[in-house]
């Protein structure tokens, strides 16, 4: 049976298309996250895409740290783009549904982005380790192929989890209500949906999840307990006030991604009432790809350098 297919259940006919409810119905409710979306989904596309344009296009940001960061835009946008237009699209227009194929295939993408986008980051950690601990041998412990590897590796990551999560769950039956209480689809309300027995996907959620933040998260702890102790030996108040600047936006964002993410897919479905998660929902995947690139930038002189080149070339040319 295909993921993606209608099926019948007994005397029910599976769901064709699901109804996501938003924020509610009404004027108010339905304008307020249209414009928010929208205000938000610009800034997210204006600044990641011109951080990836700064970055691809100045050769003096051609090194490890600024390549894994142009990749970690990349997904951010992707990340955006697979939930905002659509949602803004269902503000706007009052129409709420989604086909069962569009769910699994959004599905599919948010699940990829926001899975490489946490190992992404544990590489992230394991660079900026690389370049404090021992700077001396940085070009060779994170030379081209490595970091392509590196990269390449959160991606099929990424990609596995994302199919793992689709399969297990749009191998469900929909049978009843398909009303789900969230602006987009998302593994725990669609599992919530299902007539099946869904202690496996439960399951399989919470220990694939689970594992993956763990795995991820330590490798960044470790690297960061490392990155800390040789900080903390450097004697030069100006060389301990250098490194912890390179260190510190990156810290910033893995902090305010796993955390989120935690909350969302690391504990069991029954603790979910404890919090909102649509406005969970709204940090991680909107909220966040925002505030990355400006992280970043307005923390990081050779970047800022690199736009202020950027403009006076333009500049020059006019």
């Amino acid at each position: 049976m295909s993921a993606t297919e209608p099926v019948r259940a007994g005397n029910h006919t599976a769901e064709t298309e699901f109804i996501l409810l938003g924020f509610g119905r009404g004027l108010w409710m339905e304008m307020f996250p249209f414009v928010m979306f929208l205000v938000i989904y610009i800034i997210t596309m204006l600044g990641n895409t011109t951080l990836v344009l700064i970055i691809g296009t100045d050769s003096q940001l051609h090194t490890p740290m600024y390549f894994f960061l142009m990749n970690l835009s990349l997904l951010d946008l992707g990340n955006s783009s697979s939930i905002a237009p659509r949602a803004m699209v269902s503000f706007l227009s009052g129409s709420k549904a989604i086909s069962y194929n569009g769910c699994a295939t959004q599905f599919f993408f948010v699940t990829f982005f926001l899975t490489t986008e946490g190992f992404l980051l544990a590489a992230m950690a394991y660079d900026r380790y690389s370049a404090i601990r021992n700077p001396l041998r940085y070009p060779i412990t994170m030379s081209k192929w490595v970091c392509i590897w590196l990269v390449v590796g959160s991606y099929i990551c990424g990609c596995a989890n994302s199919m793992v999560q689709t399969g297990f769950t749009f191998t469900l039956l929909f049978c009843g209500s398909n009303e789900m209480d969230h602006f987009f689809c998302d593994g725990p309300p669609l599992i919530s949906l299902s007539c099946s027995d869904t202690f496996v996907n439960n399951f399989v959620m919470f220990t694939v999840c689970g594992l993956i933040i763990v795995s991820t998260a330590l490798i960044t702890l470790v690297s960061y307990v490392y990155i800390i102790s040789t900080i903390l030996r450097i004697h030069s108040a100006e060389g301990r006030h250098r490194a912890f600047s390179t260190c510190t936006s990156h810290l910033v964002v893995v902090t305010l991604f796993y955390v989120s993410t935690a909350l969302m897919y690391a504990q069991p479905t029954r603790l979910a009432f404890l919090y909102p998660r649509k406005v969970v929902s709204v940090f991680y995947t909107l909220f966040a790809p925002m505030l990355n690139p400006f992280i970043y930038s307005l923390r990081n002189k050779d970047v800022k350098d690199a736009l202020r080149r950027t403009m006076s070339k333009k500049c020059l040319k006019k």
